[in-house]
Parts: structure tokens; sequence; C-alpha cells
């Protein structure tokens, strides 16, 4: 659903992303693990075109969509949450979601009831302006706008960014319910490994210059802890 061949992104004259190539099949849910500053997040923004790589092929569902608008890639069927989450301030959590409604290129039947039976706390905040909600409740609110879209394909930034360990399980408990649920593909990226356990099963270990170090299962980590501390290791 997902396939990167031999990207290349710069930021002005740096190039942070070198000939990085991976890939992420229908229904799977995968992640990018490794340290701060090795290029997880631009490889997102490089797939949703906020980015766009200077060489290389980004291909959604076998269509190469690298120099395409963010907003003609959405409509693929790609929703992106931000590890910022980027809630816009002024507008009721109700409002925020509305906003997002029918942007995504997906067939499924996401509505505000269907959002808030997920996340109850957004029902009954739905009223709250942006700015009066906690680090969590934005965090559920910025996947719950993605989920307005109808997306088939999920790209999440650092979820557990901010959050305390027991939000951090939540959110992870229910993305991984919703995907399974709904068929929707995922591609998360994360610093924190036991995250990526609980809501992938297959990891990509990347290292300084987005060079990937390695491919694993989660049974491997779980195996051999060591394996992921050497990655993460600043």
């Amino acid at each position: 659903m997902i396939k990167l061949e031999g990207i290349d992104t710069y930021y002005g004259t740096s190039h942070v992303i070198q000939n990085l190539s991976l890939e992420v099949d229908t229904g799977e849910a995968v992640s990018i693990l490794g340290r701060n500053g090795v290029g997880k997040t631009t490889t997102m923004r490089s797939i949703i075109g906020l980015t766009p790589p200077k060489k290389g092929r980004v291909l959604i569902n076998g269509t190469d969509v690298r120099g395409w608008p963010p907003h003609k890639i959405v409509h693929l069927g790609l929703a992106y949450v931000p590890a910022e989450r980027h809630i816009f301030p002024d507008l009721s959590v109700e409002e925020n979601l509305i906003l997002a409604q029918g942007q995504g290129g997906g067939d499924g039947d996401w509505s505000l009831d269907k959002v808030y039976e997920y996340f109850p706390v957004l029902g009954q905040r739905r009223r709250s302006g942006g700015t009066k909600l906690s680090g969590g409740e934005q965090q559920m609110l910025a996947i719950g706008r993605a989920l307005m879209g109808n997306p088939t394909i999920m790209l999440l930034d650092e979820p557990s960014q901010g959050l305390s360990p027991i939000l951090v399980a939540k959110v992870a408990s229910i993305v991984s319910d919703l995907c399974s649920q709904h068929g929707i593909t995922l591609l998360l990226v994360e610093q924190n490994f036991r995250i990526a356990l609980a809501m992938a099963g297959r990891h990509y270990l990347m290292g300084t210059k987005s060079k990937l170090q390695g491919e694993v299962r989660s049974q491997e980590i779980i195996e051999d802890q060591e394996l992921i501390k050497r990655t993460l290791a600043v």
C-alpha cells in the first residue's frame, strides 16, 4: 500500500533522507524506530508531500505521488497525524472534527458519533476549544480528525510525545483496535519501542541520515532488547 523506492529528501541544502526504501502492505501495522533527528518525521512528510523528495518514487497503491500536493495525496485515502497535532485552537472539538469530514479518499463511514464512540472524552468535551484540552485529549482529537476523512492509510508521528504512560497505553490500544477492526493500514514513527511493539508487528530500525539498520518482527525485539537499545542509543 505504501512503497518508497530510493527517495532523497532535503531541507534546503541539508540531505536528510538518503536513498530510503521501505514498504507497508495492505492492512499491515509497521513502525519506524529510531532516536531523535534520524529522519523519521521527514519520512512521513515525504510520503504525504509536505517535504517532497527530490529523487526516487513514493508509491501509494502503485501510483507514484512524488511531487503531488498534499491535498491530492490525501484524496488517495491517506491521513497524517503529526506529532504537533495541529489542533485549531479557536475551534471547538466538534468543529475541528467536522472540518476534516470526507477529505480523504476512503469509502468508510466515519462520523461524529463513531469518533465519539472510540473517544468518549471527545463527545463529553465537544463544545470545548482546542486550547482547553489536555495533551491526551488533543492527541485523541488529532486521531479522530484524521478518521473523519475515511482514510485507508494512517501516518502516525510520535503518538507518545508529551503524554503520560497511562494515556500513551490508552491511545495505543485504541489505535490498534480501530486499525484491526476497520482495516486501516498504519505506518507509525516512534522513539518509544514499547509503544511501537503495542501497535505494530514489523519494525524498521533507522539510523543516522535515515539509513535503515535492519527490519525486525516484534518477537525478535522481545527476545533481544539489546538490539533495539543499540538502535535508540544516542
